[in-house]
């Protein structure tokens, strides 16, 4: 990776590992899309990337001593465009 992202530290990085999204907020990291780690080089490169940023996010996690049982996700709500 060539940026440091750290987990639950703010609302606005967002990493790249092949076709995968990693978003980063303070509640949560969320994965979207897909990486293919093919039997090479390439695929062995995106493999040790994603292992960073799992033990980052485990790290993370275990470092936290008030980590609550679940967070609770607000629901989504439609708000009218400002600009339209």
């Amino acid at each position: 990776m060539t940026e440091k992202f750290k987990p639950y530290a703010n609302e606005a990085d967002v990493l790249r590992i092949g076709e995968l999204e990693i978003e980063n907020r303070v509640d949560r990291v969320a994965l979207t899309g897909d990486v293919v780690l093919t039997k090479d080089k390439a695929g062995l490169a995106l493999a040790r990337e994603l292992q960073v940023l799992v033990n980052d996010v485990v790290k993370a996690l275990e470092a936290d001593k008030q980590l609550p049982e679940v967070v609770k996700v607000k629901a989504a709500r439609t708000v009218k465009n400002p600009f339209a």
